[in-house]
């Protein structure tokens, strides 16, 4: 059994608010569908906007590979004849091999909302097709609201389906427009067309307004359907439309049936939904299944543990086979094998000895405010302090922080004292703001023995507030991300003093830079002669 995959994201997916996508975001995300393996792309509807109706004399000129492209637009008017219709000329002039005309199934839209009759109703459903069909297009027929039209009036909903196979229809795919029906229900309507219709191929395009999209689209596979239609990262119009980031999973991996060309390309879905969400301009969500960041992510201690004996054994699959990766958190609710595995994630030797010793760290710094979730340079350069023989590239005297204000600008001003191997170095700077000065003072006191601290570049600085019931009082949390080429780290630190807080990130960072983001000999100390000279 093959499923054809029908994505509609450059269509059913901009109507998602906070999306707006030009005719080049279109073009990159049909090349990316294409050669993901897609069998059609709805790339818009011609009649409704100048946007869309380009796109299309745009995309004739893409060499695609797997995908048909197709247009989407309404059946003709009331009381108008299909060859004359804006709609239907639009269609037509789009010039796709593949057009999708949705029409009404339930009573409630055909009466109120078009305020026709039922027999008006199936001939602008019947005559639109079959008019298309004459001009040797592929014509799928969207029966928009089918499964609340079919509970309102059962056999209304079937002659709406007679008239779209009347008129010529390659596929009836059957739509759960308001999101609001359930599995079983999809499976008991999806089987009765069939059986009602047995030489039509049905489809199913389903909404997640009762979070049932995904469920619902493989309940109706089980019972027959053979196009899916949905969207990448389940991007939709309110709650939004099934994610095929899900489904095309499921059906691979755990129905063993085929809907894309070659199985091989399933490796590249992460990479697919987190490119679409760049080019839409959105924040990947990390919780997404299969494709987010936190899918294979691991924090709870008794987890970890078994996955240090069996892989399997809190993983439904290997993250592989998506393009995604099993992660490893450290948290206050991490056990030993939290630590062992980061360890071994940044090339580290550590004893179970150290690892507890970290963790026991770890756990109370949590208490006072630290996460060090998103904060692993932090774990990393802990764990490097706990093995034998550690010796600090340098430890803080004291700092003293000015801020005022003169001649209506605020000065800041950092003076730093630190020991670097017994050396007392005493450097000052003045910053943007009381922190920016304390980070030049620190690289201006350490860069004539560390050169490469000046490849280092503070890509961003947040503050979080864990209390903030505490007002003025409260404790601070700064994260801090650092770069160095494509290297980037993030560190923690967390108190009552916010300048306190950034130091203690800005040391983890300086510290993680030098001692494990580069090769032994790039972070060889520079001899003080050496730095003279």
């Amino acid at each position: 059994m093959t499923i054809a995959i029908y994505d509609t994201t450059l269509r059913d997916g901009t109507q998602r608010e906070g999306i707006s996508l030009s005719v080049a975001d279109k073009l990159k995300i049909t090349r990316l569908l294409d050669a993901f393996g897609v069998a059609y792309i709805e790339g818009g509807w011609p009649g409704s906007n100048p946007k869309d109706a380009a796109y299309f004399d745009d995309v004739r000129g893409l060499d695609l590979k797997h995908a048909r492209i197709a247009a989407f637009g309404s059946t003709c008017r009331k009381q108008s004849d299909p060859i004359g219709d804006p709609n239907i000329v639009a269609l037509v002039e789009a010039h796709t091999p593949v057009v999708t005309v949705v029409g009404k199934t339930s009573m409630l839209h055909v009466t109120e909302v078009l305020q026709t009759t039922p027999e008006e109703n199936l001939r602008m459903i019947r005559e639109s097709l079959a008019y298309l069909k004459s001009l040797g297009k592929e014509v799928i027929y969207d029966a928009e609201h089918f499964f609340d039209g079919i509970k309102l009036d059962l056999e209304y909903a079937l002659e709406t389906i007679e008239a779209a196979v009347q008129g010529g229809a390659d596929a009836v795919v059957l739509c759960d427009t308001n999101g609001g029906s359930m599995p079983w229900e999809v499976t008991r309507f999806v089987e009765l067309v069939r059986q009602t219709f047995p030489n039509v191929a049905v489809g199913i395009h389903t909404h997640n307004d009762g979070e049932l999209a995904v469920a619902n689209t493989l309940a109706a596979v089980q019972a027959g359907a053979v196009q899916i239609q949905g969207t990448i990262n389940g991007y939709g119009e309110r709650c939004g439309n099934a994610n095929l980031c899900s489904i095309i999973p499921d059906l691979e991996l755990k129905m063993g049936i085929r809907c894309l060309p070659d199985p091989v390309n399933l490796r590249q879905l992460v990479n697919l939904s987190r490119t679409v969400a760049e080019i839409a301009n959105l924040a990947p969500d990390n919780h997404l299944a299969y494709v987010g960041k936190s899918a294979f992510a691991h924090k709870g201690g008794i987890h970890v543990a078994a996955m240090r004996r069996n892989v399997h054994s809190y993983q439904h699959i290997d993250p592989e086979q998506v393009g995604n990766e099993m992660r490893v958190l450290v948290s206050d609710l991490s056990g030993q094998g939290n630590l062992l595995s980061k360890a071994e994630e940044f090339g580290l030797n550590v004893s179970r000895n150290e690892a507890l010793t970290v963790l026991d760290e770890i756990k109370h710094l949590e208490n006072e405010g630290f996460v060090f979730e998103g904060a692993e340079a932090s774990v990393a350069i802990r764990l490097h302090r706990a093995k034998p023989g550690y010796r600090p590239i340098f430890t803080l005297v004291d700092f003293t922080i000015i801020v005022a204000e003169r001649a209506g600008h605020t000065l800041s001003q950092a003076m730093l004292k630190i020991d670097i191997d017994g050396d007392i170095v005493h450097t000052a700077a003045d910053g943007n703001g009381p922190v920016n000065a304390l980070d030049l003072a620190l690289r201006k006191a350490l860069l004539p023995r560390y050169p490469q601290l000046a490849e280092f570049q503070l890509a961003d600085y947040k503050v979080r507030i864990p209390d903030s019931n505490n007002g003025t009082a409260a404790s601070t949390r700064v994260l801090i991300d650092t770069q160095n080429g494509k290297r980037r780290w993030s560190t923690v630190g967390a108190g009552t003093n916010i300048i306190q807080a950034s130091w203690l990130a800005l040391v983890d960072s300086v510290e993680y830079g030098l001692a494990l983001a580069h090769d032994e000999a790039a972070v060889a100390p520079v001899s003080a002669s050496t730095a003279q000279n």
